[in-house]
């Protein structure tokens, strides 16, 4: 079969068979990069991940450089320009990939492990992991690109209400900037400016390799060594300056015409391993975090009929990430129903959950577990996860038994000491809000 159909058709293949909790091979290369592997040979495939900590805290003063440094690697590399770079994937059925968030920065590939496929496509994906040109031409069209789209960003409520909320939780910290920076800072970007951050942060020391497929332990060290060779093994990246909670609430009112106001509610939150992690993670989900059952949705949708929708969720990250809740309403509501989502987390934070919705939210978060692993690349998300945030090795075994050893009590102490209701950051967005 020709390999480039066989590419496609493996790649309809969504799920594998695999355990729930995979076996976790760790070690690191020559130069320093943390490797995570676990194989899996159902399929004749690998998913390959490499993650650096080098995403948008990293930007300093420059907001935007993480973005676009990462969006810059397959644009042109070892003389080769980006319309080669895809051509030299698709014809042998690979599938690269880049992106970059606040803490991360992160490569991948995914690739038939047939000789014929994957000595080509690793040795492209290794051509632009370490050897990227940074071509004017590239780096001017994705300038402009990110450019209109903080321009679109100003005709967005959500868009809006997100920039403004981390501007207020956040205040200097780096996490404040948005991935995507602001018009002024992505205005001043030089290429300059692009190679020295990726010869700072694209480094051996600073990388997490993780290969999930069929490979042995043998091939997977030979792939990580590929990998890693062709980059400079140099340092891992400085402790981030610790997150500040706000101190006092706040609301910010945002004009924009539309009959919707976006509401955005929250504050600091917890961290990835925090010890607090599951009492909160299970209390939320019964809080705002499980969709139409939550107490929330209850509250404000199914009892007044105030939103379609209305939600709460952690966003976990090096250092404290945000707790934030959100939902969009009628603009003459939207005084009543941001009352009724800081009353609900005023009762859940006093109360805590009912044994009935303990029992529920457990059977939900476990009974779905298995879903999260039902394929190479959700694996290979968590691997990264695990080695990019220092987790146990066994976070992946221990997760359904810490979910279930939850109690009510340790909710309510959880939530009485990390999640004050009386001093929220709230972002109202559309028409005026009385």
């Amino acid at each position: 079969m020709d390999v480039k159909l066989l590419g496609v058709l493996l790649s309809l293949l969504l799920t594998v068979s695999v355990h729930a909790s995979p076996n976790i091979e760790h070690w690191q290369t020559e130069n320093g990069a943390k490797v995570y592997f676990v194989p899996a040979p159902e399929l004749a495939m690998v998913d390959i991940t490499v993650a650096f900590d080098a995403g948008a805290a990293r930007d300093g003063k420059q907001s935007g450089l993480a973005l676009l440094t990462n969006a810059m690697l397959n644009e042109g590399a070892g003389g080769l320009d980006t319309d080669q770079i895809a051509i030299a994937f698709e014809d042998v059925g690979a599938q690269f990939g880049n992106s970059s968030q606040r803490d991360m920065a992160v490569v991948s590939l995914r690739t038939l492990t047939e000789k014929e496929a994957f000595t080509p496509a690793l040795a492209m994906f290794t051509k632009v992991l370490s050897k990227p040109d940074f071509p004017e031409n590239s780096f001017e069209r994705i300038k402009k690109q990110m450019l209109i789209g903080l321009q679109a960003e100003k005709q967005s409520p959500s868009a809006l209400a997100s920039r403004a909320f981390y501007s207020n939780v956040y205040g200097e910290h780096s996490y404040a900037s948005m991935p995507a920076g602001n018009e002024d800072s992505v205005s001043t970007l030089t290429l300059a400016s692009l190679k020295a951050f990726y010869q700072q942060y694209y480094v051996a020391k600073n990388a997490v390799i993780v290969l999930v497929g069929a490979v042995t332990i043998k091939e997977a060290k030979r792939i990580a060594e590929q990998l890693s060779s062709g980059l400079v093994a140099g340092d891992s990246a400085q402790a981030l300056t610790p997150v500040t909670a706000v101190s006092q609430e706040k609301t910010i009112i945002i004009e924009h015409p539309s009959s919707q106001t976006h509401i955005v509610m929250g504050q600091v939150g917890m961290n990835r391993g925090d010890k607090d992690y599951f009492a909160l993670y299970v209390g939320n989900h019964i809080l705002g975090g499980s969709g139409l059952v939550s107490q929330l949705s209850n509250e404000v949708r199914e009892k007044r009929g105030l939103s379609y929708s209305v939600y709460s969720y952690f966003r976990p990250m090096r250092e404290l990430g945000p707790y934030q809740f959100g939902l969009q309403t009628r603009n003459d509501q939207a005084e009543e129903a941001l009352n009724v989502m800081k009353n609900t987390l005023k009762v859940f934070t006093e109360k805590g959950p009912t044994e009935t919705e303990l029992v529920a939210a457990k059977q939900n978060i476990t009974g779905g577990f298995a879903l999260r692993l039902d394929s190479n690349s959700k694996i290979a998300g968590y691997l990264a996860m695990i080695g990019f945030y220092g987790l146990p090795l066994d976070y992946l075994d221990t997760f359904k038994s810490k979910v279930n050893a939850i109690t009510i009590e340790q909710i309510k102490d959880a939530y009485s000491r990390r999640v004050k209701a009386d001093k929220m950051i709230t972002v109202l967005v559309g028409g005026k809000a009385e």
